[in-house]
């Protein structure tokens, strides 16, 4: 089989990438496979961590203006070249461009699985909260009007205690 890239040398490795769902296979000579980063995987073994990440931002325009973070200095399109993030402070700088690479590599732009045992309790309430009201939306779909008027009365006490959690948190 001949390599896709250069459809000139035969192929000897192949990749499997796997990126929202959507399976691609290709079938490349050893030279394409460096020249794209597969050389040899994990460090030791050689996969291009930069590159990969760079590439889920690949096709998103830079900002005309050249915002950077007070922090570390980074402006949006050496994030968007590198695939790095400069530092915790650029995800509050640059929120708005990279809501929608966080949306393409996780699903999602909130954490959705378990929370460790230290986790505060308002950080639970609100998860709590979150998925009472989706299963409301869904009750009232449904049609199902006693399941959502429970639904309504349990977000309403777990309002209440999170505002009391958080009553109790401010004032010590």
């Amino acid at each position: 089989m001949l390599c896709q890239s250069c459809e000139k040398k035969q192929a000897n490795t192949h990749i499997k990438t796997i990126l929202n769902g959507e399976l691609k296979e290709y079938d490349l000579c050893s030279e394409c496979a460096k020249k794209l980063g597969y050389g040899s995987v994990f460090g030791g073994f050689g996969f291009d961590l930069d590159k990969l990440f760079g590439s889920f931002m690949d096709g998103i325009a830079a900002p005309k203006t050249k915002k950077r973070c007070q922090c570390c200095g980074s402006s949006f399109e050496d994030i968007a070249k590198s695939g790095k993030v400069g530092c915790a402070e650029c995800y509050d700088t640059f929120y708005e461009e990279l809501l929608p690479s966080v949306q393409r590599i996780h699903g999602r732009t909130s954490h959705m699985g378990k929370l460790a045992h230290s986790a505060g309790t308002e950080v639970k309430l609100k998860n709590e909260i979150a998925k009472c009201r989706a299963e409301l939306e869904q009750a009232i779909k449904a049609q199902e009007f006693e399941r959502a008027a429970e639904l309504r009365d349990k977000i309403i006490e777990l309002e209440k205690n999170s505002a009391a959690n958080a009553d109790k948190n401010g004032k010590e």
